[in-house]
């Protein structure tokens, strides 16, 4: 049975693992030396959890307590309880969702195991944003893909935003990442993927007259900005586009962000 322990001080040394959740770097630095990362929310904990996450404390308001009741009845760990202002103090923000967990991060598999058995893949190049990885993950997750693979400069999947955008998604959708951008491919086509480059450019095949069926694809998506690198582009084995509107198109608007294209390729993917 977790331990209830009331707190009074925001600079008590038992709620490091909450300081300062919006300081990107700060909390990358502290999350990678200890190993944890931190979820937000009672349905978010709740799946991490579920996905077999050990649990080294919670933080809450005590209003949370008895929502969470059957969660920590099963836990070994520490529930600090204290009031809105110490949590928003050692936190840096208004704790909305009332409560947060800290928990330990489990081994991600090698790329090439991942891909064992997987059939529909996505595959993220250099996205940076932890709200849009948050957000791929779920609608993959959510559009029947088998895995996920990141390339070495992608965005954490388990940094709070990208977990709380997600919905847990994170913890749904296996994945894995790459060691080496640049020969970083080389796995998935050796397991046999066909590699599908979402991409604006007018030359692109439209995603929608891809045939449906086949043996194994991966969806390569990059960053919001500069899209695919051209190494990678070069290296897919066609590229596919989302068709844009001819009124769109008119009003100067080419493209959908990542997020909105990622969701429409899966979709016509995975049908």
């Amino acid at each position: 049975m977790a331990r209830l322990v009331s707190v009074s001080a925001a600079a008590d040394p038992r709620l490091a693992d909450y300081v300062r959740l919006r300081d990107v770097n700060l909390r990358k630095s502290l999350e990678a030396e200890h190993g944890l990362f931190v979820a937000e929310g009672e349905k978010v904990i709740r799946r991490a959890v579920a996905a077999g996450h050990p649990v080294r404390s919670l933080l809450m308001a005590r209003r949370w307590a008895e929502p969470l009741a059957d969660v920590l009845a099963g836990l070994d760990a520490p529930v600090y309880i204290a009031d809105d202002a110490v949590l928003e103090s050692v936190t840096g923000f208004q704790v909305h969702r009332g409560a947060l967990a800290s928990l330990e991060r489990l081994p991600l598999p090698p790329v090439d195991a991942l891909l064992t058995t997987a059939r529909r893949v996505i595959v993220c190049e250099d996205i940076v944003d932890h709200t849009n990885i948050g957000a791929i993950f779920r609608c993959a997750a959510a559009l029947g893909v088998d895995a996920a693979v990141l390339a070495p400069r992608c965005a954490d999947p388990l940094y709070r935003r990208a977990v709380k955008v997600s919905m847990g998604a994170v913890f749904a959708l296996p994945y894995a990442r790459m060691t080496d951008w640049h020969h970083g491919l080389a796995a998935l086509r050796e397991r046999g993927f066909e590699l599908l480059a979402l991409t604006p450019a007018a030359g692109a095949t439209p995603v929608d007259e891809v045939p449906a069926g086949g043996g194994r694809r991966a969806l390569l998506l990059g960053s919001e900005g500069d899209g695919l690198s051209s190494r990678w582009l070069h290296e897919a084995d066609r590229r596919v586009r989302i068709p844009m509107d001819e009124t769109a198109l008119a009003r100067g608007v080419d493209s959908l962000n990542v997020v909105a294209a990622a969701a429409i390729a899966c979709y016509a993917l995975t049908r």
